[in-house]
């Protein structure tokens, strides 16, 4: 079944499309929105298409992607027909989406009824929804929202310390993020340690400009270190991540701002290794200044890998040991250097890494031989699980 995957972002549009039967991938791009001319980049095999157009918003960039994908002389499928169902990430599923459903008017009204806890994100998710709908009607189409695989952990890991009538009047707790990534590469990891999947204990470590740590016991979320939206947990690339709240009052008075500049703008988009080095938020750039001996950066890259180091000692104490440890997405699958340094020191949890082995990319084992603990890097494939829930959920499996 060709199935495609939409990811609709607040400023993208990336796509896949994936034969479920083979596995294999048809072709893929990304729309980058922008206010002035959009990037539109088409990859088919050794082919690629890179070229600016004017795209004002979601709709034109679907019916962009749509019209290159069935193009005669460089599209992968010879007409929309070929197309049998359509998978779509969405960031925030709340409490609603334990798993990936069909899109109808109940779920489409349960991701607008979470833009308030994920507003970049669901909006524009929304609207990639409703632009494939109005370009392949009748086409069954399903929601695999990111927050699904982390819906199974305890109430003792996603309740905030606050008064609980706020959770229960107003929703408010721990969901995370990443959630089809997490999900992807612990089922990896599990193969690769060839245990039940039931004895197991993985901490995944999903690493890019957004990044999040989870503790899977059992081949389910534990818990996981985002929280009521993706600014908590780790630092991240412009993200604070864990931030004491009283900071918000006093910088308001102080710098004279709002509590939605400070937190939407500052927070989300000035911080992380972006605001603590003023050199970029691209961590092969943080890794060059590094390299060069720049203070900053080697400030942003201890802070960073330590609290990732944190939380996986976090981790490894309440589940009482893990099995393996996983790096994924794109800081965590390409550098060598924060991987390095968040395993450095680690021994006395078991954990040691083959330094030459860490310096190979794709799906590696880098543990070191006297390592208790298994280390590795396997690369996520978050559309090859949408693709293939959405097909499971179409043809009624």
């Amino acid at each position: 079944m060709n199935v495609l995957v939409i990811n609709s972002g607040s400023s993208s549009i990336k796509f896949q499309i994936i034969e479920t039967d083979t596995q294999e991938l048809l072709c893929k791009g990304l729309v980058e929105l922008t206010d002035d001319l959009s990037t539109f980049t088409y990859t088919q095999g050794e082919n690629k298409i890179k070229k600016e157009l004017k795209i004002n918003n979601t709709d034109e960039g679907i019916e962009i992607i749509l019209k290159q994908i069935t193009d005669p002389e460089t599209g992968c499928l010879k007409d929309l027909s070929e197309i049998k169902a359509v998978g779509h990430r969405v960031v925030h599923g709340g409490e609603y989406f334990k798993e990936t459903m069909l899109v109808n008017e109940e779920s489409k009204k349960a991701v607008a009824d979470l833009f308030d806890l994920a507003p970049l994100h669901n909006r524009a998710n929304y609207a990639g929804i409703v632009a494939c709908e109005k370009e392949m009607p009748g086409v069954p189409m399903a929601i695999a929202a990111d927050t699904a695989f982390l819906s199974t952990m305890p109430e003792s890991s996603y309740l905030y310390a606050l008064p609980y009538e706020y959770y229960t009047k107003h929703s408010v707790r721990r969901y995370g993020a990443h959630g089809t990534s997490h999900r992807f590469v612990s089922a990896e990891a599990i193969k690769l340690l060839g245990k039940p999947a039931e004895d197991t204990k993985i901490i995944t470590c999903h690493v890019g400009n957004g990044a999040s740590v989870s503790a899977i016991v059992g081949g389910k979320t534990f818990d996981t270190s985002m929280g009521f939206t993706p600014l908590a947990g780790l630092m991240m690339g412009t993200r604070t991540g864990d931030i004491d709240p009283s900071v918000i009052p006093y910088l308001m008075e102080k710098e004279g701002v709002s509590a939605e500049e400070l937190v939407l703008d500052i927070f989300n988009k000035k911080s992380g290794l972006l605001g603590v080095t003023g050199i970029s938020n691209d961590m092969r750039d943080i890794d060059a200044a590094y390299e060069k001996g720049d203070e900053k950066a080697k400030l942003a890259l201890e802070m960073y890998t330590q609290r990732i180091k944190g939380y996986i000692g976090n981790y490894y104490a309440r589940m009482n040991g893990a099995d393996a440890i996983v790096f994924t997405a794109g800081v965590g699958e390409n550098d060598a250097l924060m991987r390095s340094l968040v395993c450095k020191d680690m021994e006395a949890l078991g954990i040691k890494i083959d330094e030459e082995k860490n310096n190979t990319r794709g799906t590696v084992d880098i543990t070191a031989a006297d390592s208790k603990v298994k280390v590795y890097v396997i690369p996520t494939n978050e559309e090859l699980v949408i693709a293939m829930d959405t097909a499971a959920l179409v043809a009624g499996k």
